[in-house]
């Protein structure tokens, strides 16, 4: 489980619901290369999500995927096809869920910049530049904490 951040295309007067479900529609379909434009951006994104992360291991398959993960985070970026998103489990609370989501807020913020797609936040259902902090946090430290009083940890 994680708390994700997916970034999307939406035609004016077309609802977020309409645009999730055109994403799970095609993510339903056969997986397609990943379009030059996002290659593109993936250039100008790795360097700068080095910066901000420090040591990063990079999965590449063919044109189909990319992949950036964070082992002291856990966050993670993926670009398969044309989908764009951003994860990080559920392993932080209190301060440290503070500092992890603003490094996850940093780095959706350089994705959105360099792609053109707007970062989108399902956990609270609007846009990441419209989600308060506060509420992000606090959904990360409560579901991090009832996993670990349910499973350990």
């Amino acid at each position: 489980m994680s708390y994700d951040i997916y970034f999307l295309s939406r035609r004016e007067g077309q609802s977020w619901d309409e645009v999730l479900e055109a994403m799970e529609d095609a993510a339903a379909e056969d997986s397609e290369p990943i379009p030059d434009e996002l290659l593109e951006a993936w250039q100008r994104i790795e360097p700068q999500a080095r910066t901000l992360l420090g040591d990063v291991d990079i999965t590449e398959y063919e044109q189909e995927s990319r992949d950036l993960s964070h082992s002291g985070t856990g966050i993670n970026l993926s670009v398969f096809g044309d989908e764009v998103s951003v994860t990080v489990p559920y392993w932080h609370v209190g301060d440290g869920a503070a500092t992890v989501l603003g490094t996850l807020f940093a780095l959706s913020a350089i994705v959105e910049k360099e792609t053109g797609l707007t970062a989108y936040d399902p956990q609270v259902e609007m846009p990441l530049a419209d989600t308060p902090p506060q509420q992000a946090m606090g959904i990360m430290s409560r579901i991090t904490t009832d996993l670990r009083n349910r499973y350990g940890g």
